[in-house]
């Protein structure tokens, strides 16, 4: 009888223990989330802070994942690693000089004429806005306002100050590091990419060299398919600024080519220069012309032309590739604008191989 009526002990202490741990698996989780946003704080300002050092060394990865085909290339020739990453280096080198010297002429003369482009494109706006809204009266006031001095001498007004010689100097080392460093890590780099995947393939159980090979693989497809695409539309650009009488089509052809690389902000870019320059060269309604005509070939490439190449293909989300290279472009400028679709494409790769799920829907010849 004592049997049946004692009361049982378990379910109570069972109820207090299961009580207390859903607490601490609360705060462990806590724990966690807050340690991983502060790690992830921390990263990124080291990477803010010392951008003159990770800017060059990321670079150099990013781009050293691109040559990947040019170093299995070397690879089947039986070609030694270390004469295949001086080889691939030299070519780097000697195509980035290449660049440099095309653009060096354009971008000094440009430089010599900046005083007079910025006050004709002044005079251009102003002449502007008192054809359409009939400032005159506001103006003058607007002028009275400002330091009588300074409005009375229009040509130091819109003066553009220039990098003296000094500049140059105080600059020049530092550039000049950067690009050693850049050279540095991109050479060895190359040299030991192989020896570093099979490492981490050992080291890490969801990964093998053969996931690192496969990211690679992506990258260089979409780099290799923008870059045609963006060559192709380099050149188009140059025609139809020769067609308009625009000055330096082949720099116009170039640089259209090179800030296509850059979403959103680098064809902004590039009509912003259009429009200027077409203010200054041409007189009347044919002025906007040259940026209008630019906006709609690129209108038309990004709509039709890279979704017909690259869409099918690579189906990342447009919020991630925004929010990339909207966060790249804040913390590194344009060498972020650069860098950061790529790398989000190799991660995205890494990241689906090691969590072994899709995060987006479809890079480069995933099936």
């Amino acid at each position: 009888m004592d049997n049946e009526t004692s009361p049982t002990t378990e379910n109570p202490i069972t109820d207090k223990t299961s009580l207390l741990r859903t607490p601490v698996r609360e705060s462990s989780a806590l724990i966690r989330f807050t340690v991983i946003l502060v790690s992830v704080v921390t990263v990124f300002a080291v990477l803010d802070y010392a951008q003159n050092f990770f800017g060059p060394v990321l670079a150099a990865f990013v781009l050293g994942i691109v040559l990947s085909p040019v170093s299995r290339l070397w690879m089947r020739l039986n070609l030694r690693p270390a004469l295949a990453a001086l080889a691939t280096l030299v070519i780097v080198l000697l195509a980035l000089a290449a660049i440099v010297l095309v653009l060096e002429p354009y971008v000094s003369q440009a430089l010599d004429r900046a005083p007079m482009i910025w006050r004709e494109f002044r005079e251009a706006i102003e002449g502007a806005r008192q054809m359409l809204r009939g400032l005159d009266e506001i103006s003058k006031d607007v002028a009275a306002s400002v330091d009588p001095e300074t409005a009375s001498e229009p040509a130091k007004e819109g003066a553009v100050p220039m990098p003296s010689a000094s500049d140059a100097l105080f600059y020049a080392p530092q550039v000049l590091g950067q690009v050693m460093i850049f050279a540095g890590t991109l050479y060895f780099f190359l040299l030991v990419r192989v020896e570093v995947y099979s490492w981490i393939g050992a080291s890490l159980k969801k990964l093998t060299e053969h996931d690192f090979e496969f990211a690679e693989q992506q990258v260089a497809r979409y780099v290799l398919t923008i870059t045609s695409i963006n060559l192709v539309f380099g050149c188009l650009v140059a025609g139809a600024m020769q067609l308009f009488g625009m000055p330096a089509p082949i720099f116009w052809g170039m640089l259209a080519f090179l800030l296509n690389f850059v979403l959103y902000l680098g064809p902004i870019v590039m009509g912003f220069t259009l429009l200027v320059t077409g203010l200054v060269v041409f007189d009347g309604p044919i002025s906007v012309a040259p940026a209008a005509l630019y906006m709609f070939m690129n209108m038309m490439e990004g709509q039709f032309v890279t979704p017909a190449f690259v869409g099918q293909q690579m189906k990342v989300s447009p919020l991630l590739v925004f929010l990339s290279l909207v966060f790249w472009l804040w913390l590194w400028g344009p060498l972020g604008g650069i860098i950061a679709l790529p790398l989000m494409i190799w991660l995205i790769t890494i990241a689906e191989a090691s969590l072994g799920q899709t995060i987006s829907s479809g890079i480069p010849g995933k099936e």
